[in-house]
């Protein structure tokens, strides 16, 4: 039976700040919340006073409440943050936004998140503590004190148990930059990489280097969703969502997990397929939250496109890079292009709500790095944190 979901909620709107180096913002990041939601808004051509939802994630600093006021938005109906840090919880921010407009507990609701790393602290940085507790009482006593580390020991067992080398990890990092070159917003955009630049950059943790690592950033992105019925009052053609998952399986997000190492997307895809009613093939763009490169490859595989293992291969010969041009070097080049606005890596990191802006835009044709014909993307959110979740949107 199709999901009950399925269509019945749309994207009619999207909206993003500036993106900028972390420390390089002027303004808090309370104001850029603001920012993205009122060009969200405008976007869709709807008066902000109209939105009736607000939904976040990661802890984000910006409480509802306190936006709504700054906006005049006359009444808030639901106030929604999906638990747990990371950016996991990217696409459900916007999957929690869909069930309210869905059983009418709203009519127009926000999916946003604001990150100032430069204003609230880098997290790539390590940082003392008198104690510590939870999952990290497990892993910073031993010298694991933040993020890059903990994947380096996901990147160098899948390596071990598959043949996984860094050249596979560099052409993530190629595809990601490559895009971003053709994205004036993007961070990185006029600073390419080369695979010999790649394999030049220093470790930060070995077997992960400089391009391997998403950046750290300053900025805000938004989306609305409503029904398609009150779209159709807007000015955007929407985009549909299609489906959308989240959660976790046993003993994922923490260092026993038997499948060691994995991305934690294992039972929230196969919710994915089976509420889209669709399979892997008949993706023709994808958006891969890059915390790490070794991540994406395990996202690949537990989403189905290869199997475990299998990643590494999978991505040779140009695979998840938009084929600009004819390359017989690269047999595969352009079949399922990857993070095309050039993803955490290279275009920003806003802890993932820009792959959802992207993945709209591809969707009404209007990406920098436009996928000819595509009308169905997939957003992953968050691989290596619990919870995960992710997003099927179509034209």
């Amino acid at each position: 039976m199709p999901w009950s979901m399925r269509d019945k909620t749309c994207i009619a709107g999207i909206g993003e700040t500036e993106f900028l180096p972390w420390g390089q913002a002027r303004r808090s990041e309370f104001q850029m919340a603001c920012e993205a939601i009122i060009t969200t808004c405008e976007d869709a051509g709807l008066p902000v006073e109209q939105v009736d939802g607000i939904f976040s994630y990661a802890d984000d600093r910006n409480n509802g409440p306190w936006i709504a006021r700054a906006l005049g938005i006359p009444q808030l109906r639901i106030n929604n943050m999906f638990w747990g840090g990371g950016g996991g919880g990217g696409s459900g921010a916007v999957c929690n936004a869909m069930m309210a407009v869905y059983s009418g507990v709203c009519n127009y609701a926000i999916a946003f998140r604001s990150l100032a790393q430069g204003q609230f602290g880098r997290f790539g940085q390590s940082r003392a503590a008198e104690r510590v507790q939870g999952e990290g009482a497990h892993s910073s006593p031993f010298g694991l004190m933040n993020p890059v580390h903990r994947y380096a020991l996901h990147a160098r067992r899948h390596m071990h148990e598959f043949g996984t080398t860094e050249d596979h990890l560099c052409n993530l990092s190629l595809a990601s930059y490559k895009h971003a070159q053709r994205n004036p917003r993007a961070v990185m955009y006029g600073r390419p990489i080369t695979r010999e630049l790649y394999h030049k950059s220093r470790y930060i943790s070995e077997p992960l280097h400089l391009y391997d690592c998403c950046q750290e950033n300053d900025g805000a992105a938004a989306v609305l969703v409503t029904t398609p019925e009150r779209a159709r009052d807007l000015k955007q053609k929407p985009t549909f969502l299609m489906a959308a998952a989240q959660g976790t399986g046993p003993h994922e997000g923490g260092y026993a997990s038997p499948e060691y190492p994995t991305s934690n997307f294992n039972s929230v895809a196969k919710d994915l397929w089976a509420r889209s009613g669709i399979e892997p093939k008949d993706i023709q763009v994808m958006q891969i939250y890059e915390n790490m490169t070794s991540m994406v490859l395990m996202s690949i595989e537990e989403h189905g496109f290869c199997k475990r293992g299998e990643g590494g291969p999978f991505s040779d010969g140009g695979r998840l890079e938009h084929k600009l041009v004819a390359d017989p070097g690269a047999p595969h080049a352009g079949k399922l292009p990857m993070n095309t606005s050039g993803g955490n890596l290279a275009e920003a990191y806003i802890h993932g709500l820009e792959l959802v802006t992207e993945a709209v835009r591809q969707m009404r044709g209007t990406s920098t790095c436009q996928v000819e014909g595509a009308e169905i993307c997939l957003v992953a959110s968050g691989p290596g944190v619990a919870p995960v979740s992710d997003l099927i949107v179509r034209r």
